[in-house]
């Protein structure tokens, strides 16, 4: 029997995030682990040691460019500090890899046009990192939607949300124009996860905030005007418990989503109700969306396919989300212009 054809992965630092995304790569059916690298000495190989520890034959390197030289990686996963992504993603396609972004992309949409270029200059694929949207319920909710279940979708709303912990302050130690605050760290989460129930991106954003001493926002929320009457709402915030969720509403029902953070063996839970009185919740089978991510991304370069997940999508999550923090910090709906 012929093996199956795995695409070779190097990880571009030692992130936390790695908890996840190491041993869906190691464990993939088409991806292989060649090699780790950390600017930290001995980070590699203590983050492999933490996360997957029955790994076997990857390379840990303290420094990052040796990485990227490597010519046996063909792709790389990039798990570093928000405002490092586009600085790296653009040195990584330089070499000729294809690139997995964890979100956000980059900070600015001029970034992503600079990443689109040289990803299209040099013949990779790159993909923003949101992995909820590979789980199965989120198609299973499209479903029910395009059933009429609920009629015509008029407004969502979603909550994502933790208490911050010591060990991660370093989220909110410098300002939004540097990567920081709620905003850049799970706001992704609530503004992607909004819009993909609309059929096109917001056309203006009302928002307010919580800031801390560094100018970072620990809380946001905020309402994003989709037209034609049909608004989303969302709320993210630092200082509750943890939440991960979205509604929709549509002229005959509702739809819930009741946790979009999956851990593996989660029971994932999809409830709706109708205004003619019928009810019903539905328990999906558990499902690893990170490992699923993976798969996707690894079979998109071997077969030569698309991404499920456009740079066109990533340039309208981010402009979104600086129209946010932008409204936060003046006071005033913002216009957010494509």
């Amino acid at each position: 029997m012929t093996e199956p054809r795995k695409l070779r992965w190097g990880i571009l630092g030692a992130a936390r995030v790695n908890e996840r995304l190491l041993p869906a790569i190691v464990e993939g059916k088409n991806s292989e682990l060649v090699a780790i690298a950390s600017r930290r000495p001995g980070a590699a190989a203590e983050t492999l040691q933490k996360y997957a520890p029955k790994a076997t034959g990857g390379r840990l390197l303290d420094d990052l460019e040796s990485l990227l030289k490597a010519e046996d990686i063909q792709a790389v996963y990039l798990p570093m500090a928000n405002e490092e992504h586009a600085e790296w993603a653009l040195r990584a396609i330089d070499a000729g890899k294809h690139v997995l972004i964890e979100k956000p992309l980059a900070l600015t949409v001029a970034d992503i046009e600079a990443i689109e270029a040289a990803a299209r200059s040099k013949g990779v694929k790159v993909m923003e990192g949101f992995m909820y949207l590979f789980h199965p319920q989120h198609a299973r909710v499209r479903e029910l939607i395009q059933s009429g279940l609920i009629g015509e979708v008029k407004y969502v709303r979603t909550a994502y949300s933790f208490m911050m912990r010591a060990a991660r302050m370093y989220r909110v130690s410098r300002t939004p124009a540097q990567g920081g605050g709620a905003m850049w760290d799970i706001g992704p989460y609530a503004i992607h996860s909004l819009q993909l129930w609309f059929d096109h991106a917001p056309i203006s954003a009302m928002a307010m905030a919580k800031f801390n001493e560094h100018g970072a926002d620990i809380a946001t929320t905020g309402i994003l005007d989709f037209g034609h009457g049909r608004h989303g709402h969302f709320d993210i915030s630092f200082e509750t418990t943890r939440r991960s969720e979205y509604e929709i509403f549509g002229d005959k029902g509702i739809i819930k989503c009741h946790t979009v953070w999956q851990l593996p063996g989660d029971v994932p839970v999809i409830s709706w109700s109708t205004e003619d009185g019928r009810r019903g919740t539905e328990q999906l089978l558990p499902a690893n969306h990170f490992n699923l991510e993976i798969e996707h991304f690894s079979g998109c370069v071997l077969n030569n396919q698309a991404p499920l997940l456009s740079l066109e999508n990533a340039k309208s999550t981010c402009r979104t989300i600086n129209a946010v923090l932008q409204s936060a910090v003046e006071g005033r709906a913002v216009r957010i212009s494509s």
